[in-house]
């Protein structure tokens, strides 16, 4: 039996040592003070961090990203809000079809949706690359907000809203000051988590850039192409931290047992 639990904590700790140590070695060659990437780093230096600022392409890029994952948010959250709201409070025909339609961008490979928006969205209707940019990036949030949300709403006891209503409020003034106030955490972990997914998005950003707009995991992809030097690990360990304080963020507002106790 020992022997067992040995050769699992083995297997488990190479298992750990496969997925973290990639990480490692990009964080250890972003410090490196050598003019290529490199393992084991030569020196310590902090140049390629500042290297980041220093470049136009990535700080130009860098608003991009944050300008339509902001902009791209708030309209999924305006269209997430009241499609969540129908789906867990209404009981009409059709609905688990809906459901489907909704949750469809993120069952569907990213590759295969870039194409189909580049197609249809760019080719077919010719619009501004920024434009389809942006539509790409709602479609790609909108299943975050519904889900998450969603599970907020599968949690909320409807009896507050009903009570609200026969207290003589309108079903409009219930829902602002009784049903949201009430998903706030769910909320706020909604919009981070398709904030997240809309700034580090490659799969169909690479299908809406064009020239003159890039997002910033696009313009590291192009980074790559004619340089090789340790500025990309020094931007990927920033991203590594900025995923990781979101998750922590989404945690304490909702908690794995959050889903798992439904």
């Amino acid at each position: 039996m020992k022997d067992k639990h040995r050769g699992l904590a083995l297997f488990t700790t190479l298992v750990f040592i496969f997925l973290l140590g990639p990480l490692v070695i990009i964080i250890g060659t972003s410090f490196g003070e050598g003019s290529v990437l490199k393992f084991p780093p030569e020196g310590f230096s902090l140049k390629w961090y500042k290297n980041i600022f220093e470049v136009d392409m990535f700080m130009e890029t860098f608003k991009v990203t944050v300008g339509v994952a902001l902009l791209g948010n708030l309209i999924a959250l305006l269209l997430g809000v009241p499609a969540a709201y129908a789906l867990s409070r209404g009981q009409f025909r059709g609905k688990e079809f809906l459901n489907s339609i909704f949750i469809s961008p993120i069952l569907i490979p990213g590759v295969v949706m870039g194409f189909a928006m580049l197609k249809f969205l760019v080719v077919q209707f010719n619009l501004p690359i920024y434009t389809s940019l942006l539509i790409g990036h709602i479609v790609l949030m909108m299943p975050f907000i519904i889900r998450v949300i969603g599970s907020s709403l599968s949690n909320f006891d409807y009896s507050v809203e009903e009570a609200a209503m026969s207290l003589g409020a309108s079903r409009l003034k219930t829902f602002f000051t009784v049903v949201l106030p009430n998903i706030r955490s769910g909320l706020i972990a909604g919009v981070l988590l398709a904030f997240l997914e809309s700034f580090n998005n490659v799969d169909i950003s690479v299908f809406m850039t064009g020239p003159g707009v890039s997002t910033l995991p696009i313009q590291m992809l192009t980074y790559v192409e004619n340089y090789f030097d340790p500025t990309i690990a020094a931007i990927s360990v920033l991203l590594m931290v900025l995923t990781g304080l979101f998750m922590v963020m989404i945690e304490r507002l909702m908690g794995l047992s959050y889903f798992t106790n439904k």
